[in-house]
């Protein structure tokens, strides 16, 4: 903060008012006057201080329990107000155990600045030292907390990473515990849908709107008690539980008499249009469903059981290189089965896309009828062929090529590598399709999908924690607008080639190492 003129703990307060965020502080500060950003971030800069250490006075009032202090047992904040030590520290006990640690103010009347926090620190822990340290704990982790470029990993147990981003939050990342997320959401991976789109999703996955669907569809209300009964004959004169007879035709109570052809005192030959169409949108939106969530869960499971091929892979390949006498380069398996992963898992997300895209729940009004019609087949066209040969290369990523005789293991060889080719081409040519036809012509509404990497998600690399935690401060806010970060500090830290690093704060419990890579081999 050279630029302002501004000590450390100014340009943190700064930095933390604005969530961290540099350019909107740069913009801040050409959009307002300097003395209107600070007093809204809570900064107080006098030009004359006045000490109150001077020789003449031995003692200082403290105007919070208005007894006289000596002067060695006051403090004065940056703001020129001068309380006894004993006021200053009960105000800051009560402010961390209200959980306002990052922005504790000044307890004089109508005071907004914000309180320095080395004092803050050295004053609570003579007092308390165990309160300090959760002080310094809440200070590190507001960085964190309050950075959009940077997030805590959301495994459970909790590994204790936290993961920086450089540039886009809309992207996926490995943390260093294995786990695989959604940066811009904390959620499970879940790249072509969107946020919004996934958080859908699983939302209609898990609650009970296809329960309702399914019981609009089979299902009429009692009209005495409004339980769903359900026909299980062919008479068209139902009885509820409760006693009451009614018309499965029309819904309406009834006498218990009925012939063949009617029920007696009863007539329902009016024909309810916004009944049937009620009915029959339910049931065209539940077949809707089932068809999207049928072809999601069964890729789901097919990655699920083709995850445990990695034990049985290496031990073919183990067999392989024994046989072989000239070949024993094996990694057009490693990278076959790897694309495998990859693809499937993109295939099995681009359904609960394509639910979203092309129903009426979120586009209704981005295009028309026939728009969305000609978009669909656009789509499910490029779905299909990725689908198609993602099932070919399963098939002989599975074959028992160990047993084979080397001409034919060549001929799977190659059609692996073929195979592993093109979905990687089907699958960029997927996302193309997404960002630049799909989401990229929406006029009312913006959906951001991570965009796809041929190598697999970002792997976060882990920087050790700092002795200090102004180091933690200052070489982050030094960061933010990407680029290596050199530091002083002799355990040396370095961000990821590709501008995503982790950090750590305390772990709860250590992750099994049961997890493995999905990733392709760099």
């Amino acid at each position: 903060m050279e630029l302002l003129g501004l000590s450390e703990q100014h340009a943190r307060t700064l930095l933390i008012h604005h969530r961290w965020d540099v350019q909107k502080l740069l913009a801040d500060l050409v959009e307002k006057e300097k003395d209107r950003l600070f007093a809204e971030a809570g900064v107080t800069v006098l030009e004359s201080r006045c000490h109150f250490t001077s020789q003449s006075r031995s003692e200082e009032t403290c105007y919070i329990c208005m007894e006289d202090i000596p002067i060695e047992q006051v403090t004065t904040m940056d703001c020129g107000h001068c309380f006894c030590n004993n006021c200053w520290t009960e105000h800051f006990i009560v402010k961390i155990n209200e959980g306002q640690s990052r922005r504790i103010r000044c307890m004089a009347h109508k005071c907004n600045a914000i309180c320095d926090e080395a004092i803050v620190r050295n004053l609570v822990n003579a007092r308390d030292p165990d309160l300090a340290e959760r002080f310094e704990r809440f200070l590190l982790e507001s960085y964190i907390e309050d950075n959009t470029m940077v997030k805590w990993c959301p495994s459970v147990p909790h590994c204790g990473n936290a993961i920086r981003v450089e540039d886009e939050i809309y992207c996926e990342v490995e943390c260093a515990c294995g786990l695989q997320f959604c940066f811009g959401c904390s959620s499970e991976a879940h790249s072509p849908c969107s946020c919004l789109m996934w958080k859908l999703w699983a939302k209609k996955c898990k609650d009970e709107s296809e329960t309702v669907n399914w019981m609009t569809v089979n299902t009429k209300p009692c009209p005495k008690c409004y339980k769903p009964v359900e026909k299980n004959g062919g008479c068209n004169l139902v009885s509820c539980i409760c006693g009451q007879p009614f018309c499965w035709v029309c819904g309406g109570a009834t006498g218990r008499d009925h012939t063949w052809t009617s029920i007696s005192g009863h007539s329902c030959g009016r024909y309810k249009e916004d009944t049937e169409k009620k009915a029959e949108r339910a049931k065209r939106d539940l077949y809707r469903y089932m068809h999207y969530h049928n072809h999601y869960k069964a890729h789901t499971d097919s990655f699920k059981l083709e995850a445990k091929l990695k034990e049985t892979i290496q031990g073919k390949i183990s067999i392989l290189e024994d046989n072989s006498t000239s070949d024993k380069d094996c990694s057009w398996v490693t990278n076959g089965l790897y694309r495998l992963f990859r693809s499937r898992r993109v295939l099995s997300y681009s359904y609960p896309f394509a639910y979203y895209m092309f129903g009426d729940d979120l586009f209704k009004d981005e295009m028309t009828k026939e728009e969305t019609e000609r978009k669909q087949h656009l789509f499910e066209d490029q779905q299909q062929q990725l689908e198609s040969n993602v099932e070919k290369l399963s098939k002989f990523i599975e074959e028992p090529f160990d047993t084979y005789a080397m001409d034919k293991v060549m001929e799977i060889r190659m059609q692996v590598i073929n195979l592993t080719v093109i979905t990687d081409r089907l699958c960029t040519k997927m996302y193309e399709c997404i960002e630049n036809d799909l989401l990229g012509c929406l006029q009312f509404e913006t959906h951001n999908i991570a965009p796809y990497k041929s190598k697999g998600v970002e792997k976060a690399s882990e920087l050790p924690v700092w002795s200090t935690k102004a180091d933690f401060y200052l070489a982050h806010s030094s960061g933010i607008n990407g680029g290596t970060v050199e530091h002083n500090d002799p355990s040396g830290t370095q961000n990821n080639e590709r501008g995503c690093s982790s950090r750590k704060r305390t772990r709860r419990e250590a992750r099994g190492d049961g997890l493995f890579d999905l990733n392709l081999p760099a």
